[in-house]
């Protein structure tokens, strides 16, 4: 399921390291361009909550085949668009897939090992996401560069049929699962918590997504890299979302809320420094590390959190992660996109958009206050 989750990495993140070359070929500038990584990000807003819902009554490992097989077409799809308009539309069903497919397979994990174990099973489902930006996206990088930026979505295609014969092959049929249903699925969005969790997330990953979105252009034109070390750079940030994740599934096992709020506080620190350190390519990687390590870190926390906030409906919950996850994308692409073309410089997205994770850090305080009422309130009812 983890392969699945480089595909899907890669053909979010690698639109970034390619974004100054299908501006290029499709005839737009590099703000315009950031509007097909919107798209993308719009795609899984839209597609997460809505394909999680109507594939409740589906087998979950069959639904995650089936979202699979749609991100290999769509992202074929991309690799053909004749204009930067079809582009663009293709972008956005290629999106729509992503949040359900993770939603889908992070249930569907953790219903393969014990309780206490799952923001770990999550964890390791999502870390083909955070290794696609240690080999997909640099790869894919490397390879928009020298055949051309088709050949990488192309080659996302591929990964998404492997993956799906991987999964028919390689995961369980979890038989003694409850099967879901819609008005299940649907109850999720009744409780306060699931809104609120989602917000801590739309607002807590802006600023990183404010960086990686121009970030080949800072690196190039700021930091003094040449083109051929972009992929390079891009590794290190894979790198540090990679270890992020994994250090933040064993910490989210003993203090969930406090490796959010952590992982916050510095991700706001990095992203600011990167605005200061830019004109350095060491400093401004070791930014790059800093932001993507301290930013996913959260991932395993707030994904279980939102499954457990929407009990009956778990898929959609867990869907709905990736959703937030994607309007923080669009989010961060739209802010740099703005003061990109006010003429603020290259550097302007990560200094306004540091203020975006302590954001997200004040939102959670209220959910954690809301959620110590909650139970005070349950506490009474039952005395």
């Amino acid at each position: 399921m983890a392969l699945g989750g480089l595909a899907i990495g890669t053909t979010e993140f690698a639109s970034m390291g390619l974004l100054p070359s299908f501006a290029g070929d499709l005839g737009v500038s590099v703000p315009q361009a950031g509007t097909a990584i919107s798209a993308y990000a719009l795609g899984v807003v839209v597609g997460a909550p809505i394909l999680a819902v109507l594939g409740a009554r589906w087998p979950r490992k069959r639904l995650v085949i089936a979202l699979a097989a749609a991100l290999g077409v769509a992202n074929v799809l991309s690799a053909l668009a004749p204009t930067f308009g079809t582009f663009v539309a293709t972008r956005f069903l290629a999106g729509l897939p992503h949040g359900a497919y993770f939603g889908t397979a992070s249930v569907l994990a953790a219903s393969l090992v014990p309780q206490e174990k799952r923001p770990r099973a999550i964890a390791t489902v999502m870390s083909g996401l955070m290794i696609a930006n240690i080999i997909g996206v640099p790869g894919a990088t490397w390879l928009g560069q020298a055949a051309g930026w088709p050949a990488a979505y192309l080659t996302v295609g591929v990964i998404a049929l492997v993956t799906m014969a991987a999964i028919y092959v390689l995961v369980p049929d979890v038989r003694e699962e409850t099967r879901g249903s819609i008005v299940g699925e649907l109850s999720a969005l009744r409780r306060g918590q699931v809104w609120i969790t989602m917000a801590v997330i739309a607002a807590g990953f802006g600023g990183t997504f404010a960086v990686y979105s121009y970030v080949t252009p800072v690196l190039t034109e700021v930091s003094g890299l040449a083109e051929s070390a972009v992929p390079i750079a891009l590794a290190v940030f894979g790198l540090g979302m990679t270890l992020g994740n994994q250090v933040g599934g064993r910490l989210a096992e003993k203090a969930p809320v406090r490796t959010i709020a952590v992982g916050m506080g510095v991700a706001s620190l990095a992203t600011a420094s990167f605005a200061v350190v830019a004109g350095s390519a060491v400093a401004a990687i070791i930014a790059l590390f800093a932001l993507s390590f301290a930013s996913t870190s959260t991932t395993p926390a707030l994904a279980t959190r939102l499954m457990d906030a929407g009990r009956e409906g778990p898929t959609l919950g867990a869907a709905l992660h990736h959703a937030a996850f994607n309007v923080s994308n669009a989010l961060g692409a739209a802010l740099g996109g703005v003061v990109l073309a006010a003429g603020w410089g290259w550097t302007s997205p990560a200094a306004v958009a540091a203020l975006l994770p302590l954001l997200g850090l004040g939102t959670l305080a209220i959910a954690v206050r809301m959620e110590r009422n909650e139970r005070r309130a349950n506490l009474a009812l039952a005395a």
